[in-house]
């Protein structure tokens, strides 16, 4: 069962501000001025923040069954559950952790 949506979603990376060419000939001092705090979360939370599916493929690629599949309309992960038999590759080796196993 896939407990969270499967999107697609892509946050742009955040760009620290940096000094212009001209000073950075002048003196040694830090090129990078860093990120604000608002900016580091952002950041954060674009790489580690989401636990929903990422749209990976790797359940798709990895199900010995081939029941796990994309619906080409909409992009969603659909999984077949007649052929599926429960073998939790797919929940193992999701790295967002967003397909989970329940026991019917």
């Amino acid at each position: 069962m896939i407990s969270k949506a499967c999107e697609l979603k892509r946050k742009r990376k955040v760009r620290s501000p940096s000094l212009p060419i001209q000073k950075r000939r002048k003196d040694f001092d830090l090129v990078e001025e860093g990120l604000s705090e608002g900016e580091a979360v952002s950041e954060a939370s674009r790489c580690l923040g989401t636990l929903s599916c990422q749209s990976c493929d790797l359940c798709t690629l990895l199900c010995p069954d081939l029941c796990i599949t994309r619906n080409e309309v909409t992009g969603q992960v659909e999984i077949d559950y007649d052929y599926c038999k429960g073998c939790g590759i797919c929940a193992g080796v999701c790295p967002k952790k967003a397909i989970e196993m329940v026991q019917e």
